[in-house]
């Protein structure tokens, strides 16, 4: 029995067996990258869509989802981003926390204010999220719609 188990585990593909993954990142928006072929959701937040306009405390309308994706781009710059996981959403892409080092770019995204606390799916970085509303960091300095509500438009 113990060998059939063995032998079953050894024939799963490697992107089920392996869910931890490291190398150089590609930003695709605020919430997602890659890593190789691996396509990564960062667990916990949820960042505004790329095509999501926010405005600023004077009512001038900008363009909050591009300034969140340039955000992790330069939180990541060059280096290496090592990201951990276990599961996948229903678009297969590795749910994980990702850091830089031991520097968490999940949370960090989030006390800068450029993503949300995603509490549907985590309450991982609720105090991160408290701390950047009351700083007023990112999309907090302003008006925005949640990037859940946003996309059901």
């Amino acid at each position: 029995m113990l060998r059939l188990a063995l032998t079953l585990a050894l024939l799963l593909p490697m992107s089920a067996a392996m869910a931890d993954v490291t190398g150089p990142a590609r930003i695709i928006d605020g919430d997602t990258i890659h890593i190789g072929k691996t396509k990564i959701r960062l667990h916990g937040i949820d960042a505004p869509e790329m095509k999501q306009i926010c405005k600023r405390n004077d009512g001038k309308p900008w363009a909050c989802g591009v300034a969140a994706t340039q955000a992790l781009r330069k939180m990541v710059g060059s280096q290496a981003v090592t990201c951990k996981g276990n599961t996948r959403d229903r678009y297969k892409r590795l749910i994980a926390v990702c850091y830089v080092g031991t520097f968490n770019i999940n949370e960090q995204m989030v006390t800068d204010g450029w993503a949300l606390a995603y509490r549907k799916y985590s309450k991982d970085y609720v105090r991160a999220e408290m701390l950047a509303k009351s700083q007023r960091e990112g999309v907090w300095g302003g008006e925005f719609e949640m990037p859940w509500e946003w996309r059901q438009k």
